[in-house]
């Protein structure tokens, strides 16, 4: 029962929020947004047993002194000092001058940017050791990164104007259609699992272990 339960109630959802969607009845519309309703209460349960989850493993690791246990008693502590001021104002977290908001401006936004800036080091040493050129396709590859990023800084219009109208060019036609080729097959993908998903043939999400029948 214990993967029965969850199959049938996600077989059930399932087929409802597709007829849902392509029917325009007042009835089923207003089942559908119902259903909706009951997810968005899943999804918020779903976010208190993580919160409870991140808590108990960080918790007990900081007793235990376990490797960077400084940096857990700082993540508890600005996890709790958050959700306290935000729970404290209520709908006006929102608001521009909020002290939530202030938090978020002041440490979550300079960090991201922060992390962000690390990455782009770290993105351009993967891609010096990635483009290595052993078939004319690293080439074709290599050139065409090589155009983009001289293209993409003041130093390619410098050199010459066909340089950042060659990146731009790269950008809107090859780009553009190799993109839309790899949303095509996301989608195509998202549908197959979405109806395996549906008729119970996806039971990893039930922790039944892996996927397929």
């Amino acid at each position: 029962m214990k993967r029965e339960v969850p199959i049938l109630i996600t077989l059930v959802s399932g087929i409802f929020c597709l007829i849902g969607f392509f029917v325009p009845h007042p009835w089923i519309h207003d089942l559908y947004g119902d259903v909706q309703n009951w997810g968005i209460v899943v999804v918020g349960c779903t976010y208190v047993l993580g919160v409870a989850n991140l808590l108990r493993i960080n918790l007990r690791q900081a007793q235990r002194r376990e490797g960077d246990w400084i940096y857990k008693i700082v993540l508890i502590l600005g996890l709790l000092t958050t959700m306290a001021i935000g729970f404290s104002e209520g709908n006006h977290y929102s608001d521009v001058h909020s002290r939530f908001q202030w938090i978020y401006l002041t440490f979550y936004s300079p960090m991201t940017s922060t992390m962000f800036a690390l990455l782009a080091f770290f993105i351009a040493s993967a891609a010096f050791r990635a483009f290595r050129i052993r078939s004319p396709e690293a080439l074709l590859l290599a050139i065409a990164a090589f155009i983009l990023m001289i293209g993409r800084v003041p130093l390619g219009n410098a050199i010459s104007h066909y340089i950042p109208d060659a990146a731009d060019w790269l950008m809107e036609i090859p780009q553009n259609a190799a993109k839309r080729g790899i949303l095509i097959g996301a989608a195509l993908g998202v549908m197959a699992t979405g109806i395996r998903v549906i008729l119970g043939l996806e039971k990893a999400y039930g922790g039944g272990g892996e996927g397929g029948a």
